[in-house]
């Protein structure tokens, strides 16, 4: 998990506010809060991430 690239939402704003990064592996991606680094983050597989994106897409 150190050697994560993390990318941060491409929706986010200036001011940093409500702001996601995610960062992905083979199998899985990981999701935390970008004005906290070192806080918890969720880790899901690649396949669930896509299927969620998906369902924020069509709403």
């Amino acid at each position: 998990m150190s050697k994560l690239v993390w990318r941060k939402a491409s929706r986010s704003t200036a001011e940093g506010d409500n702001c996601v990064e995610v960062a992905g592996s083979p199998n899985t991606v990981a999701v935390r809060d970008s004005k906290d680094p070192d806080g918890p983050r969720l880790i899901i597989s690649t396949s669930d991430f896509q299927h969620f994106t998906n369902i924020l897409k069509n709403l």
